[in-house]
């Protein structure tokens, strides 16, 4: 049962790096939305496997080899019951979201053709456009994007006119990792089924402030990134319904994923080393589950109320200052505020609050048509995590009229 006690204070102990100086000043990390910190827990998991178990998995008939393998598939089983998938072996474990969505494009090259239609939202991640308008080149198929209105929500209304039966695929954020808003993918997904599309969801900023259920979604394809929740880079996890992982063929060919190779014929493996070749990440898909442990023992109750009265807060005191703008205004957003000061270019802000100890995120956040939307270059970028206070919020604030102060 998920516990609800929640305790900043206590928390930010677990993060050592909350610790430290940049120059001169307390460290304040508001870029969370592009990696979150890490805590001593998840660290000690790290290097607990280097000191004590590092082997290569399922191969081995040592003792080391096995220790391995089965800390390796305990966290993916710990994976599985977070998100509730029904099998562990709907959870393939990849180097993050963008490789899990590259694996269901590759995937569908085979499945979609010509005059085939699939549907991208307008607030999507580079990650969740690119691989699809590849595949389109590659097939003939074409791309078409729900619209969104100015506080950042989709035209829910304008996605149902697009569905026809020559949709195939739906791809959405669950959460915008430009805007803060969370879509509201359960009705995406419901009205995609209705004409026989599948659906892919990029869970990599929801997964810090949501549980998601995947069942309950009745999701097709959910993805994402470990680093996003206090988790190591360069792992991650996608969840397929099992029929359609075994439609699917194989991403990548190599080692683990075969069943059998002779020079005249391979067959492959079963779900889920159809999808997993080569040497895994096998200490970041234990440390993954690691970070599940500690997120879960800190309740996403407790992590989702205190981070809502943290963007509350930070909402109200930031529109204190005369010519700043939020973009993203949707009432069902997560702890993320894009912003501009009339008349400064983002970058500089966020020079000004460096210098500060202040880390924030400039830029187009890799959310180029958001920001074309807009007629924006770019915003700063605040989002906050459960081991933020709002003392820190004060200094942003502080730090952005200090900014805005020598830039006019």
């Amino acid at each position: 049962m998920e516990k609800t006690t929640f305790d900043p204070k206590t928390i930010r102990k677990d993060f050592p790096i909350l610790k430290r100086e940049v120059n001169g000043k307390p460290l304040v990390y508001f870029d969370n939305a592009a990696t979150s910190q890490t805590p001593q827990q998840v660290i000690d998991a790290i290097v607990d496997y280097y000191s004590n178990y590092n082997a290569n998995i399922h191969r081995g008939v040592h003792a080391l080899s096995q220790e391995a393998t089965d800390r390796y598939e305990q966290a993916r089983i710990k994976i599985q019951k977070h998100f509730n998938a029904a099998a562990s072996h709907e959870i393939i474990f990849t180097s993050g979201t963008t490789h899990g969505i590259n694996l269901v494009a590759n995937g569908f090259s085979s499945i979609v053709k010509a005059g085939d239609e699939l549907l991208v939202s307008a607030m999507e991640h580079h990650s969740n456009i690119v691989p699809w308008q590849m595949l389109c080149e590659r097939t003939g198929a074409v791309l078409k994007v729900i619209p969104m209105n100015q506080d950042g929500e989709l035209l829910l209304g304008e996605y149902r006119k697009l569905l026809s039966d020559r949709t195939k695929l739906v791809f959405c954020n669950h959460v915008s990792n430009a805007l803060g808003t969370v879509n509201p993918i359960k009705t995406i997904i419901d009205e995609a089924h209705k004409v026989g599309a599948a659906v892919l969801i990029d869970g990599a900023q929801a997964a810090p402030h949501i549980k998601a259920d995947v069942q309950a979604l009745e999701v097709d394809f959910y993805t994402v990134s470990a680093h996003k929740m206090c988790g190591p880079t360069g792992v991650g996890m996608l969840y397929g319904k099992e029929e359609w992982l075994n439609i699917l063929p194989p991403y990548q060919g190599g080692g683990e994923m075969i069943a059998e190779v002779t020079f005249e014929k391979t067959t492959y493996a079963e779900l889920p080393h159809k999808f997993e070749a080569g040497t895994p990440n096998i200490c970041g898909g234990i440390a993954f589950g690691a970070a599940l442990d500690y997120m879960n023992a800190i309740g996403f109750d407790g992590i989702a109320a205190y981070e809502h009265e943290l963007l509350i807060y930070a909402t109200e005191r930031l529109l204190t200052i005369e010519g700043l703008r939020i973009y993203g205004t949707s009432e069902n957003k997560t702890s993320v505020i894009s912003f501009n000061i009339e008349g400064i270019h983002p970058y500089d802000i966020g020079s000004i609050l460096d210098k500060l100890g202040i880390a924030v995120r400039t830029g187009h956040h890799c959310a180029q048509p958001i920001m074309d939307f807009y007629k924006i270059p770019g915003t700063v970028r605040a989002s906050f995590s459960f081991y933020n206070t709002k003392a820190e919020i004060d200094a942003l604030v502080e730090g952005v009229k200090r900014a805005k102060a020598m830039l006019i």
